[in-house]
């Protein structure tokens, strides 16, 4: 029972100072989290219809994106541009921005969900209904009016539950970037670990703020997608 007893004795490590620390990470994970994965979104969209397009030349590039990104481990994406911008910007205007691990972080996690969500969107852009496209050209829409207000829309319909497995993934391989120098809830469990040599309790409270955090998400894409497939539900009759 080693083991619990590592557990209750570190319990006199939850005192203001650590709660601070804990609270800075939690504050770093949300904010690399939330930028990366709505950045990656807005790249997503178009890089999505670009793949989609039946023109060799316009897909094959964001094909070759996404292989890459989703080819390669996140942690190896992430030291190649941390360490890769120290060597390429340092005496480059750019490097002020560089210099701060938050910024090499949030772009490797930007590239890589922004990989991933363009394929998860792809997939559901070519699963849109022939019949969907045939009723929008019959109303006299062009292309970019057919995209926007008949193809996105559904295909994001289509994507939700895949995407939301996509959001779970970032925050879960957010836990890297205690990696390079940036004190995220991991970084601050291991901190706080080497410290107080309490492994147990340490990363036991942040696996349960990891849990705190999927479901949170799990219940806001269950509201969201709710509302976006309430035309398919049974009406009710008054």
């Amino acid at each position: 029972m080693e083991w619990l007893e590592g557990l209750l004795a570190g319990n006199d490590i939850f005192t203001m100072q650590t709660l601070s620390e804990y609270g800075t990470g939690l504050i770093n994970t949300l904010q690399l989290v939330v930028l990366s994965i709505i950045l990656g979104l807005l790249l997503a969209l178009p890089l999505a219809l670009m793949r989609a397009s039946k023109r060799f030349w316009v897909s094959q590039p964001v094909q070759v994106f996404t292989y890459i990104f989703r080819g390669t481990p996140l942690l190896v994406q992430l030291y190649i541009i941390y360490y890769g911008s120290s060597f390429v910007l340092i005496d480059t205007p750019l490097w002020f921005m560089f210099k701060d691990a938050f910024i090499p972080a949030l772009l490797a996690f930007t590239l890589n969900t922004a990989a991933y969500t363009t394929e998860i969107i792809r997939g559901a852009i070519v699963a849109t209904p022939a019949g969907e496209l045939e009723a929008a050209k019959a109303y006299g829409m062009n292309y970019w009016t057919r995209t926007r207000c008949v193809v996105l829309p559904s295909a994001f319909r289509r994507a939700l539950p895949a995407y939301t497995n996509e959001v779970i993934f970032m925050l879960h391989a957010s836990a890297v970037a205690f990696t390079v120098t940036i004190l995220d809830l991991t970084g601050a469990a291991y901190l706080i670990y080497s410290r107080f040599y309490a492994p147990f309790s340490a990363f036991i409270f942040v696996a349960c703020i990891y849990l705190c955090l999927t479901f949170s998400i799990i219940m806001l894409f269950r509201k969201i997608e709710f509302r976006m497939l309430a035309h398919l539900r049974p009406r009710t009759e008054a």
